[in-house]
């Protein structure tokens, strides 16, 4: 069984994230979002309401589950039975950090690779950053998160909008 781990933040889940999610579902037999608590990021979401969040929007995906993991990374994967770590590009500028992390993982897990899946072109300029300021101010972000993410940001923020922009 071809296991596969797409870790990450996830602080909120982006229709980018869920780009590489259905292309990774497609790829391996299993995928698990690894869900990162401690992060050393400001979140906005608890780390439940991230889990909560992603189960609802990836509850179609049969072969994904979504599970929360403290600590290393290359252990949690380990303890999964994987052997491949996903992580997204959004661009070139983002390839030096992952690479980095990628060769650090590989070090604490030689067994484990690292699959790099460019995200979707539409979706190249999302970060999960700045789809909570653009929320923060009430603009719109239908198309750039799902449905349910965007009410969980417009509640958290206290803002009153419908579905349309």
């Amino acid at each position: 069984m071809r296991i596969a781990v797409y870790p990450g933040t996830f602080d909120p889940v982006t229709n980018g994230h869920l780009d590489i999610i259905q292309r990774a579902s497609k790829l391996f037999d299993r995928v698990i979002i690894a869900v990162a608590y401690d992060n050393y990021k400001n979140n906005l979401f608890s780390h439940a309401e991230r889990i909560e969040l992603l189960k609802k929007v990836t509850q179609n995906y049969p072969n994904v589950e979504v599970e929360g993991f403290k600590g290393l990374l290359a252990n949690f994967v380990k303890k999964k039975g994987a052997n491949i770590i996903i992580r997204g590009l959004r661009a070139i500028s983002d390839f030096e950090y992952e690479f980095q992390l990628s060769m650090m993982n590989k070090k604490l897990a030689e067994e484990v690779e690292t699959l790099f899946l460019m995200t979707a072109g539409e979706y190249s300029f999302l970060s999960s950053s700045i789809i909570k300021q653009v929320a923060s101010l009430g603009g719109c972000i239908k198309g750039l998160v799902p449905p349910e993410v965007a009410e969980a940001l417009y509640d958290k923020y206290g803002i009153q909008r419908d579905g349309d922009c």
